[in-house]
């Protein structure tokens, strides 16, 4: 049942408008460190005087302060169904027509009427063909720090709502996701679906991209793009240079 947060007891809340940004700090003008998207599940943890909840995503732990007035809340924890098949798609919520993207939840509560096309992650196979069709849906979407939409993606987020199709629940930033999954050791041992990441000088992971074979790779950087690879890194296929330098490749599928 929707209603205001209760302190009083666990309290949890779904996105319902297109993206909603989620900030380091409960202000506007605060760092934006991820979003949700539509029908997307939280977990609220705690409210503050000027309309921001602080919530946690059910699906990946990730925290952060987004407002209240672009949330549902509910005593019990949300049921969310299916996955939007379109890049983007028309739904029905409290009677007026919203465009969702790629990569939302379509919660199955009364409030919602959605007829497009859906996508079931527990049927859909992971070969090749799949995994190009669920990546390219994103190319050419504009880098955006924080973000995890067709609208705009950041590097770990385009992997991450990427990787949802496949029914594989990747931790938020690429410093984690490099942690998890099996070590592969050389680029021409590399399948379709592989994750690449890349350091900085100092050793830390600062960029991850998705493998379509060993010498090309899919990445968001500007925007999502395809660009060479080898055993030192990324080359970029537009001015030749080189953009990133590889540190380890890991297999999630």
């Amino acid at each position: 049942m929707a209603g205001k947060l209760n302190s009083s007891a666990m309290s949890y809340a779904i996105c319902v408008v297109p993206v909603c940004p989620m900030r380091f700090e409960p202000f506007h003008v605060s760092e934006m460190v991820s979003q949700v998207l539509f029908g997307e599940p939280c977990m609220v943890l705690g409210s503050t005087p000027g309309g921001f909840i602080r919530v946690r995503t059910l699906h990946d732990g990730y925290e952060g302060y987004c407002s209240e007035n672009q949330f549902m809340l509910n005593d019990a924890e949300p049921q969310t169904g299916r996955l939007t098949a379109e890049w983007i798609n028309e739904i029905i919520f409290r009677g007026i027509s919203m465009k969702i993207p790629f990569g939302s939840y379509v919660p199955e509560m009364d409030d919602v009427s959605f007829d497009g096309k859906t996508w079931d992650i527990h049927k859909n196979g992971k070969g090749d063909l799949m995994i190009r069709k669920i990546a390219f849906m994103f190319i050419n979407t504009p880098y955006l720090w924080g973000g995890r939409s067709v609208f705009g993606a950041d590097c770990s987020g385009f992997v991450q709502t990427a990787f949802r199709y496949l029914n594989i629940a990747l931790p938020r930033d690429a410093a984690h996701q490099a942690m998890k999954g099996e070590q592969v050791g050389l680029l021409l041992e590399v399948k379709c679906g592989d994750l690449a990441f890349f350091d900085d000088p100092e050793g830390n992971i600062i960029h991850v991209g998705m493998l379509l074979n060993e010498s090309s790779i899919i990445h968001a950087y500007g925007k999502v793009r395809v660009d060479d690879i080898d055993n030192e890194g990324i080359l970029n296929t537009d001015t030749g240079n080189r953009s990133h330098r590889l540190r380890v490749i890991r297999r999630f599928l």
